[in-house]
């Protein structure tokens, strides 16, 4: 028992109320949010959509995702995080019901790429308000959590989807909107508004005397993230990480197939991932806790290379369950370190803007993992994997050069600009 509560403490110990109630929201939204998973589907076989026609529409929601993302970030700064949450939930709700009754192809390419505005605009604000009100020493369990909840919820979402995709389209469409507004109700009812505690304090220097170079600017806003280098290199080499990751839903499925390989092996591989890090993500805190970010980033993203640098001789199931099991590993470690990180980088006021940034590295990823993947795949075979290893491998040298500098510049931005009293929790309303 003591064991027990000992590991409890460790992975989601001392956490104000309003982060449970965020992250809550987040479990919601994540295991509601199945619609669109289905949408070529949805367009080919309900809409008569050709497979091209529907590649442009699911294209516009992505691309209305990346639009999302810095928008949400901005208004998450400006607005605050509950109004932002509060209206990008309120209208996917609207939009997706509007979808789900919506016949011409036309406007149905509109509503997506509108749903992927507002699909995205939570992403930055659900992370600055949890930065807001959880304590610095803390964060990396409540960063832990958030990813845990991420997997877990788009796994629920996973099984839910299928399930209503073949009862009804349109009972899948009003659903999803109901899940939504169930978290948007959540969020109105427990979550305050956690903006007033980034702003500075009254007696700190200013930012914008103090602060490092790279964040020294008359009017902050987006573009000091745009042009903060130190936070650039560490986007940089989160884009890698993204990068690699991005292969097993891209370039894998097209690797098993070669190798004669089915469908179902290949969601044995997705599932073993899953179950793993909704098994194993509330372990790793206790795992990383002691060691530096940087270290702990290298050594994650070097497992990715390794999991997916194996692939160039897997030419069985066995194989690819097994390197499977070496990048998957190398997720978990790395989500925690790298959302903290984010975070760390931020000056308080920007911290949405920064998240937004910071966001942008996934739809990035995924255009650029197919685009050039396909292509390597189809020109080199298996050395496509040791490329990728070998890029992971760079990465991890990276951040382990890139760390030393990184934390000085933490440090920096910290004694001019971090508002925090040693109690975050105890400014945050708890019910």
């Amino acid at each position: 028992m003591h064991a027990l509560r000992r590991w409890w403490d460790d992975t989601a110990g001392g956490l104000p109320a309003t982060f449970w109630y965020l992250w809550a929201g987040l479990l919601i939204n994540r295991a509601g949010a199945f619609a669109m998973l289905f949408l070529s589907l949805y367009l080919t076989d309900v809409r008569g959509a050709s497979e091209g026609l529907a590649g442009t529409v699911v294209g516009a929601y992505g691309a209305g995702g990346a639009a999302g993302v810095l928008f949400g970030g901005v208004l998450a700064d400006r607005w605050g995080r509950r109004a932002t949450l509060l209206a990008a939930h309120l209208a996917t709700v609207g939009l997706m019901v509007a979808l789900a009754f919506t016949r011409p192809l036309l406007l149905i390419a509109v509503l997506s790429a509108l749903i992927g505005v507002v699909h995205s605009m939570p992403s930055p604000a659900f992370v600055a308000a949890i930065v807001d009100v959880v304590p610095a020493e803390r964060r990396s369990r409540a960063f832990n959590l958030q990813f845990w909840a991420f997997n877990l919820g788009m796994a629920v979402a996973s099984l839910l989807a299928g399930i209503l995709a073949e009862a009804s389209f349109t009972a899948l469409f009003l659903v999803d909107a109901g899940a939504t507004l169930t978290a948007a109700a959540v969020i109105a009812w427990k979550v305050p508004e956690t903006l007033r505690l980034a702003q500075p304090v009254a007696g700190l220097p200013p930012a914008t005397r103090a602060a490092p170079r790279s964040v020294r600017v008359r009017r902050p806003g987006l573009h000091t993230a745009l042009t903060d280098r130190t936070f650039l290199v560490f986007v940089g080499l989160t884009f890698v990480l993204a990068v690699l990751t991005m292969q097993t839903s891209t370039i894998m499925p097209l690797a098993m197939r070669a190798d004669g390989l089915g469908p179902s092996a290949y969601g044995l591989v997705v599932a073993l991932g899953g179950a793993l890090i909704v098994v194993g993500q509330l372990f790793v805190p206790r795992l990383i806790d002691r060691h530096r970010k940087d270290v702990v980033l290298a050594a994650s993203t070097a497992l990715l290379a390794l999991g997916f640098g194996a692939l160039a001789i897997a030419d069985e199931l066995a194989i690819y369950l097994g390197a499977a099991v070496i990048w998957t590993v190398g997720s978990m470690l790395a989500a925690p370190p790298n959302a903290q990180i984010n975070a760390d980088l931020a000056p308080p006021q920007l911290r949405a803007r920064y998240q937004s940034v910071f966001y942008l590295t996934f739809p990035a990823a995924a255009f650029v993992a197919p685009t050039l993947g396909g292509v390597s795949l189809q020109h080199l075979g298996d050395r496509h994997w040791l490329i990728v290893g070998g890029l992971g491998l760079l990465a991890a040298l990276g951040h382990l050069l890139a760390g030393p500098p990184r934390e000085r510049h933490v440090a920096a931005l910290r004694r001019v600009t971090d508002p925090e009293p040693k109690n975050a929790a105890d400014r945050v309303p708890t019910g």
